[in-house]
């Protein structure tokens, strides 16, 4: 099919409808191509902890006409106390609001997921055919075409089959080859899960450290709920295996790990049982040389997670998605050339986000022991009486990702309502750059 453009028009089938797949379908769209989106879930899954925008990931949003919808939307969280058994805090690490350098622990872009899930979702359903209760379990392909089977024993043909069904993708295992194991793992596992929030529960995220490498966060994201994280160094069978069990037995073993914690632990784990949502996962990386095979490509977590720890997860699948729907865009008639200036682009970002994530520094901020906690803590508490976090944030000369800079739009004519031209390339009314919260 030809566009009125000239352009060919392709049929984009996209695996997966988080943030990188809504991304996808964004600009795919007003490339003029026809995209299904296959949700596994019934419904929209917006759903999910805090999440943070930074560096280039502020830019992906900010071309697509939608930062102004994510800045209504934003978390109040101003920075990161690091507090003892009785809730005292020992160093707090303020977040960096001054326009300028990199971010802190907190970014100026804290949001939902599920906001921002739901802010990109009400910007593709009109163009987009979304399907929800039906994955892709599998595939086969030619020159020509894709052949997607789904998994209610449906089958749909394609030009392109784009995997972006999460760290643990099913379109992933069946590109790669058999045995090929793609996660990076650091030996940290992380549960969380909300609670009712308590007049004690400040807009300051705490975090609490235990022995035997154990952590606590706490985070509060509106007037009724908090956040809970457990997080743990541990190198088990036990521990990576946890993560697949039932959500009963991947509680209790949180419960058991957890129970002598000391602080608010006991409200956390009375809580974790009540509570509307609740995620276990291993902290892992996923790293591989291959993205792509024929007309079947990999994007977000699916082809590159970096991991929580990174603080680029969700901005690195928005990157990804800008760079993979600039290349459909600019070679719908040559998906060979399109996913190989893919990888060429992309990859240098990708390396520089996971190279971010150091297991050396990780198990810094999780001791083993009370004396190395007091130790870290006093040490915090200098640097941020030196105000050492705060200058060494605001004269940084680059965010995480580096200097890498995000490509012409993939879809510059349509990618925003009618209005004034801005810097990048982008159509908006009332959007400025740079693209700060404080703007």
């Amino acid at each position: 099919m030809i566009t009125r453009s000239g352009t060919q028009s392709l049929r984009v089938l996209v695996a997966g409808g988080g943030v990188a797949g809504q991304a996808l379908a964004f600009w795919l769209t007003r490339g003029g191509h026809r995209v299904t989106v296959a949700e596994r879930f019934s419904a929209l899954r917006a759903t999910g902890a805090q999440v943070d925008l930074r560096g280039q990931g502020i830019e992906a949003v900010y071309r697509m006409g939608l930062l102004d919808a994510v800045r209504d939307a934003l978390v109040d969280e101003a920075g990161v106390a690091f507090v003892d058994a009785r809730g005292k805090a020992k160093a707090t690490i303020m977040a960096n609001t001054s326009g300028k350098g990199r971010q802190t622990l907190t970014s100026e872009y804290e949001i939902m997921r599920g906001d921002l899930v739901r802010i990109l979702h009400d910007a593709t359903k009109n163009d987009t055919e979304y399907v929800f209760g039906k994955s892709v379990d599998g595939f086969e392909q030619d020159e020509h075409k894709v052949i997607a089977h789904f998994s209610d024993s449906s089958s749909g043909e394609f030009d392109l089959l784009i995997g972006s069904d999460g760290q643990g993708s099913r379109i992933r295992r069946a590109l790669l080859p058999q045995g090929f194991d793609p996660y990076w793992r650091v030996g940290i596992h992380m549960a969380y899960w909300f609670v009712p929030r308590i007049a004690s529960d400040s807009n300051i995220r705490d975090t609490y450290m235990i022995p035997k490498g154990r952590q606590i966060m706490r985070r509060s994201h509106n007037q009724t709920e908090t956040q809970v994280y457990f997080v743990m160094r541990e190198e088990s069978k036990e521990a990576s295996a946890i993560h697949r069990a039932p959500v009963e037995r991947q509680q209790s073993f949180w419960a058991d790990r957890f129970r002598d914690a000391g602080w608010q632990t006991e409200r956390f784990i009375e809580g974790m049982r009540t509570s509307p949502f609740f995620y276990s996962q291993e902290i892992a990386q996923v790293r591989t040389d291959t993205w792509s095979k024929g007309r079947v490509v990999l994007a977000g977590d699916a082809a590159h997670c970096a991991s929580p720890y990174s603080g680029m997860g969700i901005s690195g699948g928005l990157v990804g998605a800008h760079v993979l729907a600039g290349e459909i865009n600019r070679h719908p008639g040559d998906l060979t050339t399109a996913l190989a200036n893919y990888d060429r682009t992309l990859r240098p970002f990708v390396d520089e986000i996971q190279g971010e994530v150091n297991p050396r520094v990780l198990r810094l901020g999780m001791p083993m022991t009370q004396r190395a906690i007091d130790a870290f803590q006093a040490t915090t508490a200098l640097a941020c009486f030196l105000r050492v976090p705060e200058l060494t944030a605001r004269f940084s000369k680059e965010d995480r990702g580096g200097d890498w800079q995000l490509p012409a739009d993939p879809a510059p004519s349509s990618a925003a309502p009618q209005g004034q031209q801005e810097p990048g390339g982008v159509t908006t009314r009332t959007q400025s750059w740079p693209p700060r919260r404080n703007a």
